[in-house]
């Protein structure tokens, strides 16, 4: 499977053609007697190295669109494509397996495991994906460093305070170099300098790995550093002016 997606991959990126496509994205939950359609017949094109915010109120929708985006559940009907390869309609196994290569997550709460260091969290879905211990190690600390977390690679979550642990967070996503990165509110818990930091590290990873970002957030100021910002209002993506 991975060949054949990286295939697309490269075709991607050299032509411009959209590493990520949704099709009549259609979200709709049974809520008692009556249907709540979320996400409405959505569409959506980002491209290799394209960086999108998505913004929009409370309840619009924007969770589950990232969910959607990540595999992490169904659409009722319609197609998301990765890399050139459909990804609604794979197994639970195979979809595990596609996200641990191709996508990486930042949450708006870090979801680091409690019991492993910094260092350990960042390389975990290398070793998952069978790289050597070593080899892993030596590009989590490649990522921490460029988060400014270098220092702190052997203290585990706990003992890191909430910016510490959404910059571990975000080297965690990185580093697979992975095809689609999806952000729920990334610079939410970090100060200004910091916050500039990522955004920084974004660009530099758009441009070298052509990784496309979907980034979730209310800070306009983090969305207008974007490429494009799209508002999510009524289950549809319209250009936000």
């Amino acid at each position: 499977m991975s060949d054949t997606v990286m295939s697309h991959q490269e075709q991607n990126a050299e032509s411009g053609e959209a590493m990520l496509v949704c099709r009549d994205l259609t979200r709709v939950y049974r809520e008692g007697p009556q249907d709540l359609t979320v996400l409405d017949s959505l569409e959506l094109n980002v491209a290799a190295g394209e960086r999108i915010a998505v913004v929009g109120s409370s309840g619009s929708g924007k969770t589950t669109l990232l969910n959607l985006l990540g595999g992490l559940d169904r659409p009722t009907h319609g197609t998301i494509r990765i890399g050139g390869h459909a990804i609604a309609g794979l197994s639970e196994t195979a979809i595990g397996r596609f996200r641990n290569r191709h996508i990486g997550f930042v949450y708006q709460f870090h979801h680091l495991l409690a019991e492993f260091t910094a260092l350990e969290n960042v390389a975990m879905p290398l070793i998952i994906r069978g790289q050597r211990r070593a080899a892993a190690a030596e590009k989590a600390r490649a990522l921490l460093e460029r988060v400014g977390m270098a220092a702190r690679g052997e203290h585990k979550p706990g003992e890191l305070s909430g910016g510490e642990r959404q910059r571990v967070a975000i080297a965690r996503a990185l580093v697979t170099d992975p095809s689609l990165v999806l952000m729920d509110e990334p610079t939410g818990n970090l100060d200004q300098t910091t916050a500039r930091q990522i955004l920084a590290l974004m660009d530099d990873v758009a441009e070298r790995s052509r990784s496309a970002f979907v980034v979730v957030t209310h800070d306009m100021a983090i969305a207008r550093h974007q490429d494009r910002v799209l508002r999510l209002d009524g289950g549809r993506l319209t250009a936000d002016d």
